[in-house]
């Protein structure tokens, strides 16, 4: 279950914000504000649910007299006919915070449930589902609670959470005269001794510079299933390696098979479909 700090409680006023800053014109012009009500927010398809207590906040938000009652927990199986809550109280509230936590609940969810199709993919093999950065600009703190709900694992969450030697990284260091064991010597005098060094590379033979340096992680960047089978043999248990680029569905399991102890695939976030959940009065 998710915590909800002071920085999504700030997200989520700006996505009412982005419904309520001029009113609600249709309902105030139907009935008085008064008006009793109860709906049911339902799933009408498979998957998995997160996000309860976000949705649970945006109706507080909106007003604090609603009763929202949580019927499934975070991390349940949703099918076409699932009752994740109950909310009753003013029917215009319900409908001012209606949009906002379905939206919310409708992401997470979908990324939730993509998460877990990869985790079930690589079941049976030492292998762990991992996210990127790939995210919705200012979601993120939600999105990766959302990938961890469906049974995955975070990378980095910010820039200054670990050490992650990239392409570019190299490229502009590289026009300064220094080759990858100078990089990380450099980074070394830099961070603290306990915090590991992740290197990208992209072929076999920056497999072998890396080998030659006390790097920690190997990111193996974009290889075909043969290669990534070289460079597990080669590395041993010397690093830890990751395995991402062009990873899916259809061949995450043959890429599982090579021996890398981590995939990251930046589709659970970047790109996922929404599971399809409503609210209904009744």
């Amino acid at each position: 279950m998710i915590h909800v700090t002071p920085e999504i409680d700030a997200l989520i006023d700006r996505a009412l914000a982005e419904d309520l800053e001029a009113g609600d014109i249709t309902t105030e012009s139907l009935f008085p504000s008064h008006i009793h009500g109860m709906a049911i927010v339902m799933a009408k398809e498979d998957g998995i649910l997160a996000g309860v207590e976000v949705a649970r906040t945006v109706f507080s938000r909106v007003d604090a007299s609603l009763d929202f009652r949580v019927l499934i927990n975070d991390g349940s199986v949703l099918d076409s006919q699932s009752h994740i809550a109950e909310v009753e109280g003013t029917a215009s509230s319900i409908l001012n915070a209606e949009r906002t936590a379905i939206n919310f609940l409708q992401r997470l969810s979908g990324i939730a449930t993509e998460t877990n199709r990869y985790v079930c993919e690589v079941t049976g093999y030492d292998t762990h589902i991992l996210d990127t950065r790939k995210t919705t600009p200012g979601l993120r703190m939600l999105e990766k609670y959302a990938v961890r709900v469906g049974g995955g694992k975070n990378h980095r969450c910010n820039l200054g959470d670990g050490v992650l030697i990239k392409d570019n990284h190299i490229k502009i260091m590289r026009h300064s005269g220094l080759d990858l064991r100078d990089m990380i010597e450099k980074i070394r005098e830099s961070i603290p001794s306990t915090l590991q060094i992740e290197v990208e590379v992209e072929d076999l033979d920056q497999v072998i510079e890396v080998l030659n340096t006390d790097a920690e992680l190997l990111l193996l960047d974009n290889m075909e299933i043969e290669q990534i089978s070289q460079a597990v043999k080669m590395v041993g248990d010397k690093a830890i390696i990751e395995a991402s680029g062009g990873i899916n569905l259809q061949n995450v399991r043959a890429v599982a098979a090579t021996g890398v102890d981590l995939i990251s695939i930046g589709s659970l976030t970047h790109s996922v479909k929404a599971i399809d959940i409503s609210l209904e009065f009744v």
